[in-house]
């Protein structure tokens, strides 16, 4: 998870008088489908200010989306992607029991202490490999980050199984190890 998300999220209580969880059973509670108007209802009924609100709204959507869900949706018409997507997990969750899988809406991100890999359907004949890889140059099939802006370093493109090769996977690890 993100530092800057995280340190909100801590802050909460203090901030907001309540926990995270405790503000997901109000929106449950209250059953609002649309964002903005969960985001208005915690403003005007509760005093939270735009910036928590709109940070309770989004995790709470995101925790009610099962991450399978999220991920299906994601390769819907790029099924021949999918095995990319799972060799890649398979091939992370070996690293550590310290990784965390963080599904979005469009993309996955891979996090040990920081987030240090995202996976991205890009096309339908494309996986996008985004790694952070600081002062590392751009070698082999490591190339600039492309679309990842910030987010990532670099990014290796993946188009079939066989792409998951011995350097993707050192690329994976390099990540996984300075994400400490």
């Amino acid at each position: 998870m993100d530092k800057t998300l995280q340190t909100m999220i801590n802050n909460m209580p203090e901030k907001t008088g309540k926990t995270l969880e405790e503000w997901f059973q109000i929106l449950k509670k209250e059953k609002l489908e649309k964002h903005s108007i969960a985001v208005k209802f915690l403003k005007t009924e509760h005093g939270v200010t735009h910036g928590f609100a709109n940070t309770i709204v989004t995790l709470s959507k995101e925790q009610d989306a099962p991450s399978e869900d999220l991920v299906s949706a994601q390769y819907d018409g790029k099924a021949t992607l999918k095995p990319l997507y799972d060799k890649l997990i398979s091939v992370v969750l070996k690293f550590g029991n310290d990784v965390t899988l963080s599904p979005k809406k469009a993309s996955v991100s891979v996090i040990r202490a920081k987030q240090f890999a995202l996976i991205k359907p890009a096309t339908k004949s494309r996986v996008d490999l985004g790694l952070k890889l600081k002062d590392i140059e751009v070698q082999g099939r490591l190339e600039n980050s492309g679309p990842f802006g910030t987010m990532c370093t670099h990014r290796i493109q993946l188009h079939e199984l066989s792409d998951i090769d011995d350097e993707v996977i050192k690329w994976l690890s390099i990540a996984y190890e300075k994400s400490v």
